[in-house]
């Protein structure tokens, strides 16, 4: 049974690699509407952020869009991975406490559904890397997403 069991342990993980390509450029698709409405109406969003009771709005719209437009960048490249991962998971946690919470867990009603899942989908790149379909990998043998 142990050896079964081994076995199915390595067919399994033929597909891990493809499944970290093809979650990072859905992760990638999924930031680009909310990153382009942010961009295409700054004066809106800062005012936005502001009646939201968000931390200097003007820099805190700024910084958000331009992690999140690196982002979309890095992840469909799969470079730095690890490192934009860990700051668009600072992103979603302030669009949880900040947009999402009081609203709830369903995303019908505006809830933390969605940003709670992008959240957990980057801790999976935080914690094995873009995978073996990367510039990451290219560029420095990243040997945990094997």
């Amino acid at each position: 049974m142990k050896d079964f069991m081994g076995e199915v342990a390595v067919l399994l993980a033929y597909p891990k690699n493809l499944i970290l390509l093809i979650l990072r450029l859905v992760l990638a698709y999924g930031f680009t509407s909310p990153v382009l409405s942010k961009i295409n109406y700054l004066e809106e969003t800062i005012l936005w952020f502001e009646n939201i009771s968000i931390p200097l709005p003007t820099l805190t719209t700024y910084l958000v869009s331009g992690i999140e437009s690196i982002g979309i960048v890095l992840l469909v490249l799969g470079l730095f991975t690890r490192y934009i991962s860990i700051l668009l998971s600072c992103v979603m946690l302030g669009a949880i406490f900040f947009v999402h919470l009081p609203n709830g867990f369903s995303a019908v009603n505006s809830g933390i559904e969605i940003p709670l899942y992008y959240l957990l989908f980057l801790m999976i790149f935080v914690s094995y890397g873009a995978g073996k379909y990367s510039i990451d990998r290219a560029l420095f043998k990243d040997k945990c997403d094997e």
